[in-house]
């Protein structure tokens, strides 16, 4: 391995409703695809040094904020591999950023995300009344099925922020098309827990503290993934720092070390 690479990814559009599975597949083979040189394990069975990090968004969830990691046998320019790798990737299935690795895990950066639920057909009214009510809460215990059976805990205490609005007519869906209905928009930050705390429990800490539920299925993106800034109360860029270390410890231009086309 000489060089590893941080990756930010969206999925956008349908592919929101293509799995985790099926999107590292489509990632590994556009990294094949755009002769990423990929390093990879020893052993019987070695397979491509790619690592992803975090918890992926659901299902059915659009994100701006997916990352993961490449481990490359020659250094690559990251702005060269960004272009490659997304023109080899399918509409929708994008990638926003590519920096090198500094030190320290990018796990450990990713405290907190910023989530857009959009809910159409919602009354704006009632929207702000159950919000109210929830960020008064001091504990709102809800259900969820985990894979070790139904799992109950509290809502509330992971959430940094929850605000509601009212959207625009004409605003953008989550697929990326033009609506003119009216529409209520819930934002919140969500410290990243154990059991994680997502929308649809934040969704469902609503009902039970207000009786509020969508009227139809809402429509949710993951907008940031990073370090909780205390200042904003928002998640910070997690490749702040790679990019700090990256412009501190240049010695030589970056075509002296940099091999191939990336």
């Amino acid at each position: 391995m000489a060089q590893r690479l941080r990756v930010r990814y969206a999925k956008r559009g349908r592919l929101r409703f293509t799995s985790h599975r099926d999107i590292s597949r489509a990632l590994e083979r556009a990294i094949r695809r755009a002769d990423v040189p990929v390093a990879f394990s020893a052993g019987f069975s070695p397979h491509p040094k790619i690592s992803y990090v975090g918890a992926a968004a659901p299902t059915g969830v659009a994100s701006e904020a997916e990352y993961l990691e490449i481990s490359v046998t020659r250094r690559c320019d990251p702005g060269g591999l960004r272009t490659a790798l997304d023109a080899s990737l399918p509409p929708g299935l994008d990638v926003l950023d590519v920096v090198e690795a500094g030190a320290g895990s990018l796990a450990d950066r990713l405290e907190c995300s910023a989530w857009r639920i959009r809910l159409p057909g919602a009354d704006p009214a009632l929207a702000r009344a159950a919000v109210e009510r929830f960020n008064a809460a001091e504990r709102i215990e809800v259900e969820r099925l985990t894979k070790k059976g139904m799992r109950r805990f509290d809502a509330r205490e992971a959430v940094v922020s929850l605000e509601a609005a009212e959207a625009a007519e004409g605003a953008e869906t989550t697929a990326g098309q033009a609506s003119s209905q009216s529409c209520v928009i819930l934002r919140m930050v969500v410290r990243h827990e154990t059991p994680a705390v997502r929308p649809d429990d934040v969704l469902t800490g609503l009902r039970l503290v207000a009786d509020f539920a969508p009227p139809v299925p809402p429509e949710v993106t993951r907008l940031a993934q990073g370090p909780l800034d205390v200042r904003t109360g928002a998640p910070a860029d997690p490749f702040d720092l790679d990019r700090d270390n990256s412009r501190g410890g240049e010695t030589e231009p970056v075509s002296e070390h940099v091999g191939g086309d990336l």
